[in-house]
């Protein structure tokens, strides 16, 4: 299972795609603290941390591809 969120996804193999989420996220974050809703913005931060931990602290889960 990919879990809630779904991060674990073949979609986000390649490291380019994961450095992209989680700045658009973060980069997202700041233009809401900037336009003043700070909620939507520590939402994103949330977000941000939670997609940055899961791509680069947890380990990628295995698929089989070196078993013979």
């Amino acid at each position: 299972m990919n879990g809630f969120l779904g991060l674990h996804d073949p979609f986000f193999r390649p490291v380019w795609r994961r450095i992209v989420t989680v700045a658009a996220c973060l980069g997202w974050a700041l233009f809401e603290f900037v336009a003043g809703a700070p909620i939507w913005g520590a939402l994103f931060v949330a977000l941000g941390v939670a997609a940055a931990w899961h791509f680069f602290i947890v380990p990628w889960p295995d698929d089989g591809d070196d078993k013979p």
